[in-house]
């Protein structure tokens, strides 16, 4: 069947029309957090609010009001577990990854790229999307709570940035390291 009748059609118009009015009213309200670059939980979100928008405009048992109550309702989730998570580190936990390091000094951190599922390749591409042509010149490649790869350059100073890291090695584990391997890359 094309259609079952032009009033569906011209419903749908009017009702996609405010619902997505009021889909761009509420992600305003809620603030930049709504719009974010997505970590698992903002991808659920987003996913929710897709899947909420979509039954609005195609199911004539839910009417707009209640649609936008549910939109309304999941944003305001969204704002409380990311203000409690600002709040305790126990929520911050359960809703966020920790960044990851998968590279450091000169070495791959094998276990920790199978863990995360990521291979040397996609690393190395990240080194050189940072315009680091040299693996030494790279002190540090850190997988972030959104996927991206962060690559920290080289310097003489501990980087203060990589304290909260996991498998962060301290700088005496890491010479004892470096002692035991003796693996020098060019």
């Amino acid at each position: 069947m094309l259609f079952q009748s032009m009033s569906e059609i011209v419903r749908t118009l009017l009702v996609g029309t405010l619902a997505y009015a009021g889909l761009i009213l509420l992600v305003r309200i809620s603030g930049k957090r709504s719009l974010s670059k997505m970590s698992a939980f903002d991808l659920v979100v987003t996913v929710a609010l897709g899947s909420i928008l979509a039954t609005i405009l195609l199911n004539e048992d839910v009417a707009l009001a209640e649609g936008m109550t549910a939109v309304g309702l999941l944003l305001f989730l969204q704002y409380a577990i990311t203000y409690l998570a600002v709040r305790s580190k126990t929520v911050a936990s359960l809703v966020r990854a920790e960044p990851t390091m998968v590279f450091y000094e000169g070495e791959f951190l094998y276990d920790t790229m199978k863990r995360e599922r990521l291979i040397v390749d996609e690393i190395e591409a990240a080194i050189r999307k940072s315009g680091t042509p040299l693996l030494k010149k790279v002190q540090a490649v850190i997988l972030e709570t959104d996927g991206s790869l962060s690559v920290l350059a080289q310097t003489h100073e501990q980087p203060t940035v990589l304290n909260d890291i996991r498998n962060f090695p301290t700088p005496s584990e890491s010479k004892r390291r470096d002692e035991a391997t003796n693996i020098k890359i060019d």
